[in-house]
């Protein structure tokens, strides 16, 4: 079983290796990494049909025992997470063959996209903070490749910022990891949680806990650190941005949930107070942002930033519910928000330009399109019965169940002003006639969208749906994730081994 916990990490890294060997020959170079992704998706599934049936369980790297070796454990949380990650991962690669340029094909695409999924199972699979380090490294060298690989002058810039604010939150990281190693001797998170009670200078665990939250709340762009975001996500070829949207943000929110579920649980004054207060500001700042926006992929951007809100508004209430409702969110926004960005680059191909100025005329033109951007579009917002609506649903009721009753305004007024942004997208770039001076020279020459570009968000549109239709049993897997992160108990024996 050891396998299943390590093959979701190796086969991406892999499958990296192997094309570098190829690169040479894009058609080639994109068999093998759709060919990898489509393994990689098997295992996570396995791995997830194992921790359902089984519950958690951990592997002691090299047979080292725990807290001294290298551990790997999979409880729902990660096993889903890692799931998640291999379908988006699988989209994104389909969709790459029509995105991609040759050129970046050859100067590493599929490497560094193979890389970056790699470290973003290892960070979802790690069971020590050390090796959380290691994967958040892994995960920006190549997010960073990514970014800047086209060479053009706003990727480079984007790609500068990115950079230079994720630089400065390694460096939180690592002074944090310091300071916890030289008061506890260990860095296990499963040790960690035994540890952390005894130590008697709860000032400093809470300043400890106040800088995890700084480091994490960079990469999970969090209010007010998330200037980053919009900067960069929208520069790079959409499947790039697809799985940036998708996958990256929701790392620093999976280590934030982690944390402070499983080692900073003692001390929760500045839960209450400080995490409510960032989430609803996270989600206003972000939704009034994209509210400004007038071009599609940076809309899409600044409504990443409001959506993180709601999930740490679930982890700073520190109920099951909520904690249920933040899981719901997470596995809801991953496929929309990458569903999304897939979109809007078929929307670029049909006709342009992401500027919603020069748009319009896709509904007359692409019904099935308008169909595809529709449903995960207003799943975003939170129409019923999608699946945005239950996640919302879920967030909202844990804020009324604890009185927290201004968070449930927040929440359903944010929910209301993302309406607003889609349907501003909806009404100029698929409703409106397309504007006089930008169509285009021949009238009657059609452009059409890849095959390669539509199965993927056909598929992810249609899991969307599945989920809205299936939330009892999402909702139901989702509350026993958080029955497992409300009480560490399982986890912590399953790592230590008692």
């Amino acid at each position: 079983m050891s396998m299943l916990l390590t093959w979701p990490i190796i086969l991406p890294f892999a499958g990296g290796a192997a094309a570098v060997m190829v690169r040479k020959n894009a058609a080639r170079s994109h068999r093998l990494a759709l060919t990898v992704a489509g393994l990689h998706t098997i295992c996570a599934g396995l791995l997830l049909h194992y921790v359902q049936t089984n519950g958690i369980f951990a592997v002691q790297i090299g047979n080292w025992p725990a807290p001294f070796g290298i551990t790997l454990v999979a409880d729902r949380l990660s096993a889903a997470m890692v799931m998640i990650t291999a379908v988006i991962n699988l989209a994104v690669t389909a969709y790459s063959r029509a995105d991609i340029a040759v050129d970046l094909v050859r100067r590493g695409h599929y490497c560094l996209l193979q890389i970056l999924v790699g470290g973003i199972c290892g960070a979802f699979l790690t069971g020590d903070i050390f090796n959380l380090y290691v994967w958040f490294e892994v995960m920006l060298m190549a997010s960073f490749g990514l970014l800047v690989l086209g060479q053009g002058k706003s990727q480079l810039d984007g790609g500068v910022k990115y950079v230079t604010i994720n630089l400065f939150s390694t460096l939180l990281f690592i002074a944090g990891i310091g300071l916890l190693y030289g008061l506890t001797g260990t860095l296990n998170m499963a040790d960690l949680h035994h540890k952390i009670p005894l130590i008697a200078e709860r000032g400093l665990v809470t300043a400890l806990a106040v800088l995890f939250l700084a480091a994490f709340g960079i990469k999970a762009a969090l209010f007010p650190l998330f200037f980053w975001l919009p900067a960069a996500y929208h520069t790079p070829p959409v499947s790039v941005s697809a799985i940036f949207a998708g996958l990256l943000t929701k790392v620093g929110v999976y280590a934030l949930i982690r944390f402070f579920t499983l080692i900073f649980v003692v001390d929760t004054v500045y839960l209450a107070l400080l995490l409510p207060a960032v989430a609803a500001l996270t989600m206003i700042t972000g939704v009034l942002g994209a509210a400004a926006q007038n071009e599609f992929r940076r809309i899409l951007s600044f409504h990443i930033i409001s959506q993180v809100g709601y999930m740490v508004l679930g982890l700073s209430l520190q109920t099951r519910l909520a904690l249920a409702g933040t899981i719901f969110y997470l596995v809801h926004h991953i496929i929309v928000k990458a569903n999304l960005f897939l979109v809007s680059g078929i929307v670029k191909a049909l006709n342009g330009s992401f500027e919603l100025a020069r748009l319009g005329g896709i509904y007359r033109d692409n019904g099935w399109l308008a169909a595809l951007f529709f449903i995960p579009a207003f799943s975003l917002a939170g129409f019923p019965p999608l699946s945005g609506f239950w996640a919302k649903m879920i967030l909202i009721r844990a804020s009324l169940d604890v009185q927290q009753y201004w968070l449930a305004v927040v929440a359903a007024v944010v929910g209301l002003l993302t309406v607003y942004s889609m349907t501003k997208i909806w009404g100029e770039a698929f409703w409106k006639p397309a504007p006089e001076a930008y169509l285009r020279p021949d009238p009657l020459a059609v452009r059409r969208a890849s095959a390669w570009m539509l199965t993927p968000v056909t598929a992810l549109t249609a899991l969307t749906i599945v989920i809205g239709f299936g939330a009892e049993f999402v909702s139901q897997f989702a509350l026993q994730a958080a029955e497992e992160l409300s009480d560490p108990t399982r986890y912590v024996t399953a790592v230590m081994g008692r």
